[in-house]
């Protein structure tokens, strides 16, 4: 835990002193972000659609099928968005992310940075982060939008809800907060990818067996951190 704390303080050192290249940067964000979209387009499409079915036959119970537009998106944009699309990036691109350092540390490319002086945070660690830091978000805008077209397709075209009620009262409910938490959510789980997965790549072991150790280990240990986090965060921000 304490060379945790201690490689995500320094990155964040690093980063404040020199970020590098503005293009490394964005290199990163098209990998986490725009190579991860498919992905967050076919999870967020089928979550919404569930969503709506399991909201629609829940409220039908009581009477309020009108209240469907706002089951799904305070739903999607509190808590599905942000934690399911930090769980597809984990899984695609934060994997990635370890099997790349993991590979130049077993390689010994990292050593010849420092041995050439130039410093293995700034063109290993730093980019990954900045580029989570904006991905994350972005894919979680998408994700929410998606979503509740997802929801929108069951619930109104195939159930009969009335779509003026569904987006009135998705209107009516959804607040600034709760867009805003969903954002504060995203960006926080960005971080803890980035780091968790950087970090097991930079501390992977010798050989093949010790990279993919290490890939696997940061996608469950980021994919549990994700969960735990986005506990306290909820306990937090309600």
């Amino acid at each position: 835990m304490g060379r945790m704390l201690i490689f995500i303080l320094y990155s964040l050192y690093i980063i404040v002193r020199d970020p590098g290249k503005p293009i490394h940067i964005f290199k990163q964000v098209h990998f986490i972000g725009a190579k991860s979209l498919f992905v967050i387009f076919l999870t967020a499409a089928f979550t919404g659609m569930v969503l709506g079915l399991q909201g629609y036959y829940t409220l039908a119970k009581f009477g309020s099928e009108g209240l469907l537009g706002s089951a799904v998106a305070l739903s999607l944009i509190r808590e599905l968005g942000p934690v399911l699309s930090a769980l597809m990036v984990t899984g695609r691109a934060g994997s990635a992310i370890t099997a790349e350092i993991g590979i130049k540390k077993i390689t010994e490319q990292i050593d010849a940075l420092k041995t050439m002086a130039l410093e293995p945070f700034k063109y290993l660690v730093s980019p990954k982060v900045l580029g989570a830091l904006v991905a994350l978000p972005l894919l979680c805008a998408i994700f929410d939008v998606v979503g509740i077209y997802g929801g929108y397709l069951v619930g109104v075209k195939l159930l009969g809800v009335n779509k003026g009620a569904y987006f009135y009262q998705m209107e009516k409910s959804v607040e600034w907060k709760d867009v805003w938490s969903g954002i504060v959510k995203s960006v926080s789980f960005g971080a803890i990818i980035s780091w968790v997965c950087c970090y097991k790549g930079y501390y992977a072991g010798h050989g093949a067996e010790g990279v993919s150790r290490a890939t696997t280990e940061a996608v469950v240990m980021a994919s549990v951190l994700v969960l735990v986090w986005d506990y306290f965060l909820t306990s937090v921000m309600l």
